[in-house]
């Protein structure tokens, strides 16, 4: 601890507040609602203030932290704190991060944070103006994190609209059988045909045909044997892949991975997890040298040009919930890796597919750019975390502003 760092307890530096009642909540609300585990909803009304930090109260995800940018809700199962003084908010956040704040629960059948406990947790800090730097190097990198992880959700979106508009809602096909105009450049537009016909999935456009996913991918095409596991796996879990996110990919040993570290995953692989598949467990891989768990229905495209297809249609939302329903087994509800590889779609001809994926696959490779991006910045975040707050690395501040 650097020496000129004030010692003192959290209390003198945060008033604490335990949250209220969980309001009505609704998306269309202009709050967000926090509960010990992040935002849970949208309310009309907010009891904390811009710069307000959470901490959950109770249960599993007691400890956990987070900052509020602007007005908002806290809700009984955390408590609200606010920076004293003229002290910094943003770098009490993340002071607060580096305190271990779990490890200061009461209880054991119910782990318990209260305000008394937090309180009397030490801790030490520079003067402000180095507060204020600290926070900003590392509001910094957070920032932009935040802005990748927005830039990702819009392009993802985008993906999806145009995925729907052609292959689930057929509008430029629709279009031109009314004689209007399907708002696409002529090359484009002429690829389409103006007219539907009858097939085993109902009306689709002339000339397409119903298919199935594993009719233009295959399924789990490779797998680590004893003999082939290379020395090191970077193995990717159905727990860390979220929504289209590989979070992390954790390396192993050869003889330490997992048994379910098996399928080997290539670019342009879409994985899907089967056990819970309502967990949105699925990603578009973007890497080389990973392995995935036993746990993912892996579907690699027949053709470069099916890849963008293949994803946005095995991960859309109707079909996460199909495959949510057909699941079974208690404690574990899971379906068969080809009961996804056997999920309907309508194949286009492969001009179309082409033209799809020249749009697709650059907003797709983006995301991935963007999650790389994202990654390397929070190591460094987490690296420079405990030595900027411990005072080993030091914020050279001008006397002069």
């Amino acid at each position: 601890m650097a020496g000129d760092f004030a010692e003192t307890t959290l209390g003198r530096l945060l008033s604490f507040a335990n949250g209220r009642s969980s309001p009505e909540r609704a998306d269309s609300l202009p709050y967000p609602v926090y509960g010990s585990n992040g935002v849970i909803g949208r309310a009309s009304d907010a009891n904390a203030n811009e710069g307000s930090i959470i901490i959950g109260r109770v249960g599993s995800y007691c400890g956990s932290l987070y900052l509020s940018k602007q007005r908002c809700w806290v809700t009984d199962n955390a408590i609200r704190a606010t920076a004293l003084d003229d002290n910094d908010s943003r770098f009490l956040f993340y002071l607060l991060g580096t305190l271990s704040l779990n490890n200061w629960r009461a209880g054991s059948g119910q782990p318990l944070l209260n305000q008394d406990i937090l309180s009397r947790i030490p801790a030490a800090i520079p003067e402000l103006a180095e507060q204020r730097a600290i926070a900003h190097i590392l509001g910094t990198l957070d920032d932009k994190i935040e802005l990748n992880r927005r830039m990702n959700e819009t392009l993802e979106a985008m993906a999806r609209a145009l995925f729907k508009s052609w292959f689930v809602d057929f509008d430029p096909i629709r279009a031109k059988a009314e004689g209007r105009d399907p708002g696409l450049p002529q090359p484009l537009a002429s690829l389409f045909p103006d007219s539907f016909e009858e097939s085993e999935l109902g009306e689709i456009p002339k000339g397409w045909q119903a298919a199935t996913l594993g009719g233009i991918s295959s399924l789990n095409p490779e797998a680590w044997s004893k003999d082939t596991r290379p020395d090191a796996i970077n193995y990717v879990d159905l727990s860390n892949t979220k929504w289209g996110r590989i979070e992390v990919a954790t390396t192993y040993l050869k003889h330490d991975a997992p048994s379910r570290a098996q399928r080997v995953l290539r670019p342009r692989d879409t994985i899907v997890g089967t056990v819970r598949p309502g967990n949105g467990s699925y990603a578009f891989v973007s890497e080389n040298g990973l392995t995935g768990s036993t746990g993912f229905a892996v579907l690699r495209p027949l053709k470069a040009e099916y890849a963008e297809f293949v994803y946005l249609a095995a991960t859309a939302s109707e079909n996460i919930e199909a495959l949510s329903h057909l699941a079974d087994g208690g404690a574990y509800p899971a379906v068969r890796p080809d009961i996804v590889a056997a999920t309907q779609v309508i194949q286009s001809g492969r001009d179309v597919l082409q033209s799809f994926s020249g749009l697709t696959g650059p907003p797709l490779a983006k995301i991935a750019a963007n999650e790389r991006e994202s990654r390397t910045l929070a190591g460094l975040r987490d690296s420079l975390l405990p030595k900027l707050l411990s005072g080993e690395i030091r914020v050279p501040i001008s006397r002069d502003s």
